[in-house]
């Protein structure tokens, strides 16, 4: 029997292309037995699962532009860019302006892997389902702390960062687990190859505190590319889909514009529309 996974692996603003998807399979009625979450990946997964159409579009439309959820005064006060427990706690908890449907969440039989980068070793660390609770969504901060430009999120203790410095593309875990029909979400295009230069000064910085997490960060650029080369050939085998925007839009990390938003997100609603198809092959 065909086991089916939803891989989306973040990039902040970018990840509003994955959005875009988990919309349209849900217009469709698609669900998929399992579901791996890096950063904001994991954020557009867990509406994916409540079943909340819309509810990621509107925080990347609306809510993103207001200095509380990212701003250069959260980074001075908090040293914080984005505030994590904003995003993730006081617009998502029960009495929040957007809750997560968590009944419908835990309710969902779609399992869920978050990943996020152990800053003490440099390790991926893969939560799941079972480590979300009502008002408790500190796995998707975790994994969405982005170096430098967040403090690491601590979990029982230990101090965490974004996930995509560890396994950033976690196809070969999905393989690995029994899944051979796997949807891979990029929020680059698909023939970037990533460069070193773009890790190193916040690895440098970074490797005052936490070098072991530094390290995994100079280096990410060898893993995506490599996790990228598995993809690509699982891709030819017919195993893995990948859907990829084929422009940015303007988007980065951290930086938007409303109308490149609005351009992403109907990218990935135009992009899912290979996903029946290549599920039931």
């Amino acid at each position: 029997m065909t086991k089916t996974a939803l891989i989306d692996v973040g990039g902040g603003f970018r990840s509003i292309f994955g959005a875009g998807v988990m919309d349209k399979l849900m217009d469709l009625g698609i669900a998929v037995d399992k579901c791996y979450g890096v950063s904001a990946g994991s954020a557009n997964m867990i509406s994916y699962i409540s079943g909340q159409r819309g509810r990621t579009y509107t925080f990347y439309t609306q809510y993103a532009s207001r200095k509380e959820y990212a701003s250069a005064d959260n980074f001075i006060k908090l040293h914080n860019y984005a505030n994590l427990d904003y995003i993730y706690g006081t617009l998502s908890n029960s009495d929040g302006e957007y809750p997560v449907d968590y009944t419908a969440f835990a309710a969902s039989p779609t399992k869920f892997t978050v990943v996020a980068c152990d800053a003490r070793n440099g390790y991926a660390r893969y939560f799941d389902k079972s480590d979300v609770h009502q008002d408790d969504y500190d796995i998707m901060k975790a994994s969405s702390a982005v170096p430098v430009a967040c403090e690491p999120y601590v979990i029982d203790g230990v101090p965490y960062y974004d996930g995509g410095i560890a396994d950033p593309i976690p196809v070969e875990l999905a393989v690995r687990e029994g899944y051979d029909r796997i949807v891979l979400i990029l929020t680059h295009r698909r023939d970037f190859v990533r460069e070193a230069k773009k890790d190193a000064a916040p690895a440098a910085l970074l490797k005052r505190t936490y070098p072991a997490a530094a390290e995994r960060l100079k280096n990410r650029y060898r893993t995506y590319n490599e996790e990228m080369q598995v993809a690509e050939k699982l891709a030819s085998e017919g195993k893995v889909l990948i859907l990829a925007p084929d422009d940015l839009c303007g988007l980065d990390t951290l930086s938007k514009t409303d109308e490149g938003l609005e351009a992403m997100y109907r990218k990935g609603l135009d992009a899912a529309d290979a996903i029946p198809e290549f599920l039931a092959s």
